[in-house]
């Protein structure tokens, strides 16, 4: 889209500041797309950092070699890299992109630049990687690095259901404990991913079972579009335009007051699996999943 639709770096600033001051928001996450084709994007990490929220970014990985450091020094503190596979023909086919090995460099990257912790996201998709999981955990457990497995969300681009491409948490659960010793790790709370601790002292594992056993009624998460649109689901049918207000001239009282009218009508749950989910209009890449 044309620069002049997307939120400008201040804007995205102002719009954080009011979350963090009016509503004690505690967590930012910056995500795509890929928020690394942004330029110039270790600015915008600055402005955000200094609101004192926990700051953390979501990438495909595939240029922190580059930039991880930079990130790191303007007040990054966590990274979720994408890998769902360590297969190079299937990476390709599912990314469309020769890129596997600049990922896994990236990762070490991450860790060198000093993010802790490095997580690693993997959304598993039924015939296509879910035969990889015990490599994936492997791997992160080799690595130092905690893996987070993520059930497929059944709506893919082209808004076609494929609910039978779904891995469920617990068949997760049931493939890592065939290789490795868990024990379950305390309630999440609001946070997505529930949580495993390897009893050989080699980390955690996490699977975020977005579909099978949804966290509705514990999430506290909203969302901003890149082109100003603030979302109160992943899969919400309804946007409210924030942007649009503030280049109309709006207040921050008045900014203010209609996120607080969108939070109000935020849902009880995505309603997946349930006859009265409508599918949103949006991608998945367009909105941050």
């Amino acid at each position: 889209v044309p620069r002049s639709e997307v939120l400008t770096f201040e804007e995205i600033e102002r719009l954080a500041r009011l979350f963090v001051e009016r509503f004690d928001v505690t967590g930012i996450r910056l995500t795509g797309g890929e928020p690394t084709v942004r330029a110039h994007l270790p600015v915008l990490v600055r402005k955000l950092a200094a609101l004192g929220a926990d700051l953390a970014m979501t990438t495909n990985g595939s240029t922190l070699r580059n930039m991880a450091h930079e990130l790191r020094d303007a007040g990054l503190r966590r990274v979720n890299i994408s890998l769902d596979t360590l297969e190079r023909d299937k990476f390709l086919q599912m990314t469309r992109r020769d890129e596997l090995e600049r990922v896994l460099d990236g990762i070490e990257a991450a860790k060198e630049a000093g993010f802790d912790p490095v997580k690693i996201n993997a959304v598993v998709e039924r015939g296509v990687n879910d035969n990889e999981i015990v490599d994936l955990a492997r791997y992160a457990r080799d690595h130092g690095v905690e893996m987070r497995f993520i059930e497929f969300m059944p709506l893919d681009a082209t808004g076609h259901w494929l609910h039978d491409k779904v891995v469920g948490q617990d068949e997760i659960v049931a493939a890592l404990s065939a290789a490795f010793p868990l024990e379950p790790v305390p309630a999440r709370g609001a946070a997505p991913a529930d949580r495993w601790r390897y009893t050989d002292g080699k980390g955690m594992v996490g699977i975020i079972p977005t579909v099978t056993k949804p966290f509705c009624g514990d999430c506290d998460r909203v969302r901003m579009t890149a082109d100003g649109q603030f979302r109160t689901c992943l899969f919400a049918t309804s946007e409210f335009d924030l942007m649009a207000m503030m280049r109309a001239g709006a207040s921050d009282d008045q900014v203010a007051a209609e996120i607080q009218r969108a939070v109000g009508t935020k849902w009880a749950g995505h309603q997946i699996n349930q006859v009265t989910f409508v599918k949103p209009r949006r991608t998945m890449s367009q909105i941050g999943g």
